[in-house]
């Protein structure tokens, strides 16, 4: 009878390992998947004289697409560095929205003709529905130019790209992804979710193979 017991008792650790093993299987492919697109696609531009909005794709003008994008990229998860302007001290407003595989998700108010120098506006509101600290910032001297060759009618500036006043910035610099935090973010949650589910795993194993002893002690 205790060999038997036994038996089963052997039968029944196999299954919950082989189970355990799935498990682990499935959690680390979970894992090692490729995690959501958030590399910007494209940007549109809307604002004063513009008659319909700029769009600039990342796979058919990749050095301007660069260069508006290192305007902005910044701005998502920076803190806010000045107070809000007198309206009068502004001048013209471009809204620049980065999309990510056509969805917008991130958007940000530019004034380029500034007194004072570039500002840039965050809202608290983002389009991809999360919501951040609202504020303003002090742009790169580069802005105005950046808007301008990409198609919004401003004065050209070409002195920022070639020193300038505080210097400037190649159209060939190359830019990450927009919030590269979050892809950390999303792996840290998919690791804790991955650790939380076998730690489950093997609460049931050891239960299990408790009441089996428990039983076999009994029959003994």
């Amino acid at each position: 009878m205790v060999g038997r017991a036994l038996s089963r008792l052997l039968a029944v650790a196999g299954a919950l390992l082989a189970a355990l093993a799935v498990t682990l299987g499935a959690g680390a492919a979970t894992a090692q998947a490729a995690p959501r697109a958030t590399t910007p696609t494209s940007l549109t531009i809307t604002g004063k004289g513009i008659a319909g909005p700029v769009i600039v794709q990342a796979a058919d003008q990749p050095g301007i697409f660069r260069q508006l994008l290192s305007e902005v990229s910044w701005l998502a998860t920076a803190k806010p560095q000045t107070s809000a302007p007198t309206a009068d001290r502004l001048g013209p407003k471009f809204a620049l929205t980065v999309l990510v595989k056509n969805s917008p998700t991130y958007a940000y108010d530019l004034y380029p003709a500034a007194k004072g120098g570039p500002r840039a506006h965050r809202a608290a509101r983002q389009p991809n529905g999360k919501k951040v600290a609202a504020g303003w910032f002090y742009g790169r001297l580069t802005m105005s130019e950046s808007l301008r060759i990409s198609g919004v009618p401003l004065t050209a500036k070409p002195d920022v790209f070639s020193g300038g006043i505080g210097g400037g910035l190649s159209a060939g610099v190359l830019q990450g992804e927009v919030d590269p935090v979050a892809g950390v973010n999303r792996f840290l949650t998919q690791m804790r979710e991955l650790v939380l589910l076998n730690g489950a795993v093997l609460v049931v194993i050891l239960f299990g193979l408790a009441g089996i002893s428990y039983l076999i002690r009994r029959r003994v």
